[in-house]
């Protein structure tokens, strides 16, 4: 018969201090995402696990985190993340929880003029969370590489114009299903021009003058896709940021707009 090894996790803890978050970080699993033209793609998915501890546990199981993602299917979808949340919640013991996935997803995009195809990739995360009192939240983040162009360059400069690349951040609490499709077409359209992963001659010159032709402040580009995002309806809460890593300056500039649109303004 052998020996029963005491469980130190479940001791009373004296302090009584409740622990906001606590689980795991930097575990990578595969994952399937729905692709608006492809119908879905596998990626690989960094995931966070963390649940709130009641003050009276000494710890928490870290083991059975990786039992719930495993216990799920090999590749989890986003569809699942919200029923997986709910069991590590229970299983334990907690009021509250969080899963995180970070990942690469690819659209595969045509030049603007020659048309030929390559893949861009993009940063999305998903957020989950369960809080005080059962609300279920899903944040979706998406990172967008755009060209940003200099009005105030271009305006006193008799030859050119200074541009660099910037990554637009949304942030968006959402109500229904939203493409991450929709989410970079709706930043690639307000920022000097779009990037692509494959340019022919008469491309480059397309993306060049296209960027030159409208130019754009950071503080443009954030305040752009905040008019997008106020108007779609699928979209309640969002943080806009945009960070353009300056080709004339050894520092970035960056911008920010973030809005509750269930709060009057």
């Amino acid at each position: 018969m052998s020996e029963k090894l005491e469980d130190v996790q479940n001791a009373e803890d004296e302090r009584r201090i409740a622990i906001d978050k606590v689980g795991i970080k930097g575990i990578r699993h595969p994952v399937r995402v729905r692709d608006k033209s492809e119908g879905v793609q596998h990626t690989v998915a960094e995931f966070s696990m963390f649940v709130g501890l009641p003050q009276h546990f000494k710890g928490t199981h870290m083991s059975r985190f990786i039992e719930i993602l495993n216990g799920n299917e090999r590749e989890i979808s986003v569809e699942s993340i919200g029923p997986m949340l709910r069991e590590m919640v229970a299983r334990l013991e907690a009021e509250t929880g969080v899963i995180e996935l970070r990942f690469p997803y690819f659209i595969n995009k045509a030049a603007p003029v020659s048309g030929v195809r390559s893949l861009m990739d993009y940063e999305v995360s998903f957020i989950a969370e369960l809080r005080e009192g059962g609300e279920y939240v899903f944040t979706m983040k998406v990172v967008v590489p755009v060209t940003s162009l200099c009005p105030c360059s271009k305006k006193i400069s008799e030859h050119g114009a200074h541009n660099q690349r910037s990554h637009v951040t949304v942030t968006a609490q959402t109500r229904g299903f939203v493409w991450i499709e929709e989410i970079v077409q709706l930043v690639e359209s307000q920022a000097s021009c779009e990037l692509y992963g494959l340019l022919k001659r008469t491309d480059e010159k397309f993306v060049t003058e296209r960027a030159y032709e409208n130019p754009k402040f950071v503080e443009d580009m954030v305040r752009d896709v905040a008019g997008l995002l106020n108007a779609e309806k699928r979209i309640e809460r969002y943080v806009v940021e945009s960070e353009n890593f300056e080709s004339i300056h050894n520092h970035s500039a960056y911008a920010l707009i973030e809005r509750d649109k269930r709060i009057a303004q």
